[in-house]
């Protein structure tokens, strides 16, 4: 069987026991701040293990894009390297919410692999959870007893408590696991080494293939354990893994998952997979790297400097070194396999397909940029070296500041240093990267108690669109310290905060309790549960409360919610329909939306964008919101959806006009509340997507009267009150006509140095040496510098400048001399500099250094003299 087909049975198996099959939740987490990426299939079901959603379907299968690169799931390392570990790969699951429990699962489990899937049944291992003293747990017996109806016991293993206790997260709901295990090795090895012995021993051809963990309870803060209320099943099976074995191969890599795409690079590189080791390493990187790159992209998430967007760039950074090191692939090559993954995937993941030329565009920005990155760090340990002449050891610190600023990967760094025949001080990068650790442990850092229940409430009520105030109470608490501070969590009954959701940010305000008022400071949601952020509990939690929104607040930001779909209507108007909301941000001060466009946008563009929006706010259309659609319902009557968001059966539609989107967000009753609208700005924040930032009603008539009165005071500057343009050319004009005399003022004092400076050249060592402090340019002590090299190819030039009361130095040294390696400029000015109390660096025949003392200018002469003769 092919991959695409064995998914296929997995799915069909699973809608004949009476599952209800459902699509992948995206890889890119949104609105849970707990996770970045779904690293598991479990996470679209969270909501219900915790209680916080209702159950639609007690019986649910499906296959989920995963993502393990950081925090407690960290496989990035291992990638490629082995055969069975990813980044990016599918959890086959099935899950039952209170229905049924051990006995089906593990039924189930056993007729798909032995009877559907055929598995040799005498190559199957399973695990069961042996028990734990510490949490004064037994051994589970009731798996035991259902896996001896289908498999011999000396083939059921115990397991400890980190195999085989499956836990959500350091709270949470948990319980006993039973792995599947299958021995792949060829026969002769099994006779030769009985296959139980190797499980769960990290050996590749011994590896565990299907979890079935049976959630039955609550992992409290003070580590503690409840029984749920309804006992769950969640189970995941590796797809790779599943098709290596189905596929009789020894590596996931072998299997057609992944060999179309290698032999995509192999093509790519000229190097044929299994011929040598590194590149095979280095194939198989890109290869489980790119499958990443591409699903984040298309879910919405963009490489960039901050959280999601950071690992994603680590990730594709990771695969253009490997290519780069190991594959001689010094130009973009990895948005080349875009097409061969979507012909791989495409047919079930239609996202790919649909969003291909952004993914293409975005990775192939993202290769060039560290390419040229990667580039500037080669040249900086070139620097280095040079500078560290006669030194057998690359220092730690400088070592981790390659990994830390440019991504040189340690290893990469080492092979040019033994090139160079040096070696790496490993302990000193050792400190420098457990240091940048342990500042990411404590920025992360975060106490958060459990629960306390007042009122078990089954879901919070949001009323917010109705109303900013209303009476509730508090149905649960807890306090959550982060950094040395203490923050309250708080739910209520009923709401009319709005939690952060959809870029637009959480309402603020206030809770009063008996007359007590506490801050509400922001509003988000965890897990389908609407947390308000309080600087303090009230005194009396379980009494009536009041909770009120900041009217002002929730009315600019309304406001400007409005706004990005009125935008979002001209952009696709002016631009046309490939325009695709990429992100947002909607918050009570400007707006921000960041879209699908391939090219700047002209000012005619933008200001026929602000033209239409303007024209609709005129309009004062009224808000046309229809609640709990069905969500094929609002699709076909032409809402907008985004691609990356994951959608309920019901949905709410927001119309002004010819404007009609899905959205959860708040929104002003009529368009002329928001008044007036400009952009203030537009850029490009990857390849293929733009972002613009406007501001409306208060924030744009405050900046127009700041371009008001911006022009007034032009007006008077230049004395030119009916043409301000024309008196500010006629400055222009004077200004390049005095800088054009200053230049012909500086080259003639340059001539006269020139000649002063040659004619009075000192004789060391054979060599012509000058050393001279002048009260001039640095640019111009520089251009100087390379002047007097070229007119004397026995030359060492050493020029102090006192510029802006700020010292420089220049360092210059003739071809013929620097190609000897004797003389370095580099060298040379590092000393210098210390002079000076600054530094600064360049090549072997030129060099330059800033400063902060003055005074060591005078000394310079002498030492330069002192250096040189030394040499």
């Amino acid at each position: 069987m092919n991959a695409q087909q064995i998914r296929q049975k997995f799915l069909d198996y699973f809608a004949t026991k009476e599952h209800h099959i459902v699509s992948s939740a995206p890889m890119v987490v949104k609105d849970d701040p707990t996770l970045m990426f779904t690293n598991a299939g479990m996470n679209q079901f969270k909501d219900i293990f915790l209680g916080n959603s209702p159950v639609k379907f007690p019986r649910i299968a499906n296959t989920q894009k995963c993502l393990r690169v950081s925090g407690k799931h960290n496989d990035l390392e291992e990638v490629g390297h082995d055969t069975y570990h990813h980044t990016m790969f599918e959890m086959l699951g099935n899950w039952s919410f209170g229905d049924y429990f051990k006995e089906e699962a593990i039924a189930w489990a056993w007729e798909l692999l032995t009877e559907e899937f055929k598995i040799d049944k005498d190559r199957l291992y399973v695990t069961i959870f042996g028990g734990d003293a510490g949490d004064n747990l037994s051994e589970d017996t009731e798996a035991l007893e259902f896996w001896k109806k289908w498999i011999s016991p000396d083939r059921i293993l115990r397991g400890n408590k980190k195999d085989n206790f499956w836990e959500m997260g350091d709270t949470g709901p948990c319980g006993p696991c039973s792995e599947i295990h299958v021995d792949i090795r060829n026969n002769e090895d099994r006779k030769a080494i009985d296959g139980k012995t190797l499980v769960n021993e990290s050996h590749p051809l011994v590896i565990e293939i299907w979890n079935l963990v049976f959630m039955q309870y609550n992992r409290m803060a003070n580590g503690s354990l409840q029984s749920l209320p309804a006992k769950h099943v969640d189970t995941g099976m590796g797809f790779e893994r599943l098709c290596m074995v189905l596929q009789g191969k020894q590596s996931n890599y072998d299997t057609d998952v992944f060999q179309p795409v290698i032999q995509k690079i192999s093509a790519l590189c000229d190097i044929k997979y299994g011929e040598s080791a590194k590149a095979d390493v280095a194939m198989r990187v890109v290869a489980d790297h790119v499958r990443a790159i591409a699903f984040a992209i298309a879910d919405g998430q963009l490489p960039s400097n901050n959280k999601a967007g950071y690992v994603i760039r680590r990730i594709l950074r990771r695969a253009v070194r490997y290519g780069y090191t190991f594959l001689n692939l010094n130009e973009p090559f990895i948005y080349k396999l875009i097409p061969v993954l979507k012909d791989q995937l495409g047919s079930y993941f239609t996202e790919l397909g649909a969003q291909q030329s952004l993914i293409e565009k975005v990775i192939a920005e993202e290769e060039g940029s560290f390419l040229r990155t990667l580039s500037h760090g080669i040249n900086k340990f070139n620097q280095y070296v040079a500078a560290n002449e006669g030194e057998k050891i690359i220092k730690g610190d400088f070592a981790f500041e390659l990994y830390d600023t440019y991504g040189f990967p340690i290893d990469l760094t080492s092979l040019m240093a033994r090139e160079a025949g040096l070696d790496v001080d490993m302990e000193g990068f050792s400190k420098g990267l457990e240091l940048q650790k342990e500042r990411s442990r404590k920025d992360a850092s975060q106490e958060t108690g459990d629960w306390v229940i007042l009122i078990d409430a089954a879901e919070e009520k949001f009323v917010g669109y109705d109303t900013l105030e209303t009476k509730t109470r508090i149905t649960r608490y807890r306090k959550v310290t982060a950094k040395g501070k203490e923050i309250w969590q708080i739910a209520l009954e009923t709401t009319p905060f709005y939690a952060e959701s959809g870029g637009q940010i959480g309402d603020c305000g206030f809770i009063e309790v008996e007359g007590e008022k506490i801050n509400v400071t922001d509003t988000r949601k965890e897990n389908n549960l609407i947390i308000h952020l309080a600087d303090k509990l009230p005194a009396h939690p379980e009494a009536e409360v009041k909770a009120v929104v900041s009217a002002e607040a929730r009315l600019n930001t309304a406001n400007n919610h409005s706004a990005t779909h009125l935008m979002h209507h001209a952009l696709r108007n002016v631009l046309g329909t490939h325009v695709e909301q990429k992100g947002s941000y909607v918050g009570p001060d400007y707006l921000r939306f960041d879209f699908s466009h391939f090219q700047k946008l002209s000012n005619e563009e933008i200001q026929e964008i602000e033209k239409q929006v303007n024209e609709m706010i005129r309009q004062n259309s009224q808000l046309d919101e229809h609640r709990s659609v069905p969500v094929e319902e609002a699709r076909n009557s032409g809402a907008l959806a985004l691609f990356g968001e994951k959608y309920g059966d019901k949905v709410r539609t927001i119309r002004f006009g010819n404007s009609i989107e899905l959205c959860g967000g708040t929104h002003a009753s009529f368009t002329g509340q928001i008044g007036m609208f400009k952009i203030t700005s537009e850029s490009a924040i990857a390849a293929g997507v733009r972002r613009i930032e406007a501001i409306t009603a208060a924030k744009a008539e405050e900046f127009f009267n700041k371009q008001n009165l911006l022009i007034q005071e032009i007006k008077e500057l230049v004395k030119n009150p009916v043409d301000p343009v024309r008196g500010i050319k006629n400055l222009l004009d004077e200004n390049n006509k005095l800088k054009h005399q200053i230049e012909q003022m500086k080259a003639e004092k340059a001539r006269e140095l020139f000649s002063e400076l040659l004619a009075g050249a000192d004789n060391i060592n054979s060599i012509k040496f000058i050393a001279h402090t002048l009260e001039i340019d640095p640019a111009v002590a520089k251009d100087l510098a390379f002047k007097l090299i070229a007119a004397e190819n026995n030359l060492v030039v050493v020029l102090g400048t006192d510029y802006e009361k700020k010292p420089g130095l220049t360092v210059a040294v003739s071809e013929q001399l620097s190609a000897g390696g004797k003389y370095n400029a580099v060298a040379i000015i590092k000393e210098l500099a210390k002079e000076i109390k600054g530094g600064g660096g360049g090549q072997p025949h030129i060099a330059t250094a800033g400063g902060k003392d003055l005074n060591g200018l005078t000394i310079i002469p002498e030492k330069a003299k002192a250096l040189i003769s030394a040499i």
